[in-house]
């Protein structure tokens, strides 16, 4: 502690790589799925080509934080981890390609370009995200039960601290052929939070100041969608596959 003080007021600081992530990480692509989550459950091939849009009504979330305003992009990477499906774009990257096209028509770009009209994947099956964000505080409930234990009446001030934060979620896939919803899903994550100076009880606290929590709204909104995501699969492990555009080649 006296080694991290002296650091803080030097100003020195450290960044670390890989750290204070949510429970979506690693990557996806060529060299398959890295340091994906543990919990991820995963297809042996692909069935399909899959396009993620965003809802068109929304998400709702009730928090006085600013969270990330789209869960798509950590969707699309739990999609391509898994090996469920082959990703493709319908966001940001579509426009920038429709850009490059449009270039190239214009004779702005070299002639043997290689990006060309007419060789873009269709997406089979869409999923469309779905999510539902509460939280709720507890104050003098949890006050008073602190209270009446004699070791922890001295802490009763924290009890204030205390927040419950949730995230339901749902995770809806349509097959583009018929447009029939093929399979849904929901999940849902939940995580206390006690604030600085707080304690938590269950689980990894092992004494006194442990298991200290810092979870916040958005990395419960990841877990629950991992969640959903898992329920999801079992699902699409019961399609038949579909024909698969050819891959890209690779080393």
């Amino acid at each position: 502690m006296v080694a991290a003080l002296a650091l803080t007021a030097c100003g020195e600081k450290k960044t670390e790589l890989g750290q204070g992530s949510s429970e979506v990480t690693g990557s996806a692509g060529p060299a398959g799925a890295k340091d994906a989550s543990k919990s991820l459950t995963r297809c042996g091939a692909p069935v399909a080509t899959l396009a993620l849009v965003e809802n068109p009504n929304g998400y709702t979330m009730q928090s006085s934080y600013n969270l990330p305003t789209s869960p798509v992009p950590l969707i699309r990477l739990l999609a391509q981890q898994s090996g469920c499906f082959r990703v493709v774009d319908r966001a940001s990257g579509l426009k920038a390609v429709i850009q490059e096209q449009n270039l190239q028509e214009q004779g702005i770009l070299r002639k043997n370009t290689t990006v060309h009209k007419g060789k873009g994947y269709e997406a089979q099956y869409t999923i469309t995200p779905s999510l539902t964000f509460s939280e709720s505080h507890a104050g003098g409930g949890i006050s008073a039960i602190m209270g009446m234990i004699p070791f922890l009446k001295n802490f009763t001030g924290y009890a204030e601290k205390v927040s419950f934060k949730e995230a339901q979620v749902a995770l809806l896939l349509t097959d583009n052929e018929t447009t029939e919803q093929i399979a849904a899903s929901t999940g849902a994550a939940k995580s206390t939070d006690l604030g600085m100076g707080g304690l938590s009880f269950g689980a990894g606290a092992g004494g006194f100041g442990a298991g200290w929590s810092n979870t916040n709204e958005a990395k419960v909104i990841v877990a629950a969608f991992l969640d959903a995501h898992n329920k999801l699969v079992a699902q699409v492990q019961q399609l038949q596959g579909k024909e698969l555009p050819p891959a890209v080649p690779v080393k």
